[in-house]
């Protein structure tokens, strides 16, 4: 989720982006590095407890003296020793299938990390590339970014049954959508009361563009979910995003109501309404800036439109989108 949503949704569902210090240097497709010395590091605190660290030695052996990466994933996903013990205690399987499994195929991912990076840098020529951190979280987030660095949770990425291929597939996608939300900016006041729509696309142009650059649309069993049934989602985004824009109040806060139709849609990894995939306003928005990026003559022009997200509802308008009914 990018820095702009997490900081907008704070009061209504999450945490808001950490204040960090020391920034990595912007990245080179044919030199980027992927970032594991804190994984390895909780690796060897999980091993050395057998599957069961206590708060204080995840504090010392991990938390304590950790580099960038976790620096950024502690507000509002690892939050503190305590909470990662307990996360740990709940599905130690979890942790421990991404050790074994995963953590040794992170380096066989550089060649699809820098075609990537080559990718966008053809795509949108002169933006920073970020540095790149894998990390152990309290199993709630796949990655984030900031500005200089995009940082992915291994457990999340990696949990049990993820065959390699699985998981090449899942990390290509995310290498490429977290790029994105290392781009955008602070949501302007006029985007801030418009949410949800917002949201939507601070999602949905990061897979959109990921999918430009990976060949591979993001989540296909999300995709082919949201495309059986497109008119009717498109209506019950459209009902929640009224019920949202009322009741956003004077300290930019939600109402309850507001909160619920917002959590259909965002924030509910591993928690979506029945029967649905979760975040699903990932696709929505992801289907909203495809419209416009057709639609537009300057493609150029209309990816930094989207990127900015500077007016969501201008964005809308001019897409057209509005998928009818079978």
């Amino acid at each position: 989720m990018s820095r702009a949503t997490r900081a907008l949704m704070a009061s209504a569902l999450l945490a808001g982006p950490c204040s960090a210090s020391a920034a990595d240097a912007p990245q080179e497709p044919l030199t980027a590095r992927i970032e594991t010395r804190d994984a390895e590091r909780f690796a060897a605190v999980f091993l050395a407890a057998n599957g069961q660290p206590t708060a204080a030695q995840l504090q010392a052996g991990y938390l304590d003296g950790a580099g960038r990466g976790v620096e950024i994933f502690t507000p509002g996903r690892i939050e503190d020793a305590v909470t990662l013990a307990a996360s740990i205690a709940k599905e130690p399987e979890r942790y421990r299938y991404a050790i074994d499994t995963c953590l040794p195929l992170v380096a066989g991912l550089l060649p699809d990390l820098r075609a990537i990076y080559l990718g966008y840098r053809g795509l949108i020529p002169g933006r920073p590339l970020p540095a790149i951190h894998v990390v152990f979280g309290a199993g709630n987030s796949g990655g984030t970014a900031q500005a200089d660095a995009q940082v992915l949770g291994l457990e999340v990425m990696c949990g049990p049954g993820t065959t390699p291929d699985g998981f090449r597939a899942a990390m290509r996608s995310i290498f490429a959508h977290e790029t994105v939300h290392s781009w955008q900016p602070a949501a302007t006041p006029a985007a801030e009361s418009d949410v949800l729509l917002l949201a939507a696309l601070q999602e949905g142009v990061p897979d959109l563009l990921a999918s430009l650059v990976t060949g591979q649309v993001p989540h296909a069993e999300r995709d082919q979910w949201g495309r059986e049934r497109e008119a009717w989602l498109w209506q019950e985004f459209q009902r929640d995003r009224a019920i949202v824009l009322a009741g956003v109040q004077p300290d930019g806060g939600l109402s309850p109501p507001a909160r619920q139709a917002l959590r259909r849609w965002f924030g509910n990894y591993r928690r979506a309404p029945e029967g649905w995939p979760h975040e699903a306003g990932y696709w929505v928005g992801m289907r909203i800036a495809a419209a416009y990026l057709d639609r537009a003559t300057d493609k150029a022009a209309a990816i930094e439109t989207l990127i900015q997200a500077r007016d969501p509802a201008a964005i809308l308008a001019a897409s057209g989108y509005a998928p009818a009914g079978r």
